[in-house]
């Protein structure tokens, strides 16, 4: 009886032991800007430019499809006192496709441009979250954090010594001249 008491005894303290000193476990926090990060990168420029090329085009063929649309309603309010009532309610469904159709492209457009915008940045992304994770385990980082997201604050206070994005664009080769 003395043994299992010894023994339940050695038990609580050593599990007391190692609760203390798993909680004695030091985390270090630091932040970082992934937007003010990714802004300073090289290819940071070529993707504005083919975002903007892209967005431009769909911008073209938008006008262009507008332009058919005006130059068929202008026609047609011009001459529709003139028309067969069988032609004019062709053209007026002609006119309402167009129309659809336009619609139809400015939402097809608006899809286009954010899976463009995807497909470009997730590669700067990719590279920012790998160097990111390169320097929280290279200074003892347990945890990072964004300083935004969404334009939205997520850190409502913190010191500048705990901010990593300049260690971070060290670490992609980027020099900054701040």
């Amino acid at each position: 009886m003395k043994f299992i008491k010894l023994i339940l005894t050695l038990s609580i303290f050593c599990l007391t032991l190692f609760s203390v000193n798993a909680q004695t476990v030091t985390q270090k926090i630091g932040y970082t800007n992934v937007d003010f990060i990714l802004g300073k990168l090289p290819e940071a420029q070529q993707i504005e430019s083919e975002l903007k090329t892209h967005e431009e085009q769909l911008g073209a063929q938008l006008q262009s499809k507008m332009k058919e649309f005006e130059e068929k309603y202008k026609s047609f309010m011009e001459t529709q006192e003139s028309l067969a009532p069988v032609i004019r309610d062709d053209k007026q469904t002609e006119l309402q496709t167009l129309q659809t159709n336009i619609q139809k492209f400015q939402q097809e457009a608006e899809k286009s441009l954010q899976q463009k915008q995807l497909e470009l940045l997730q590669p700067a992304y990719e590279k920012i979250q790998n160097s990111i994770e390169v320097v929280a385990k290279e200074n003892g980082y347990t945890h990072i954090f964004s300083k935004d997201a969404g334009g939205m604050p997520i850190l409502l206070f913190a010191t500048e010594q705990d901010d990593i994005s300049n260690l971070v664009l060290a670490n992609l080769g980027v020099t900054t001249a701040d």
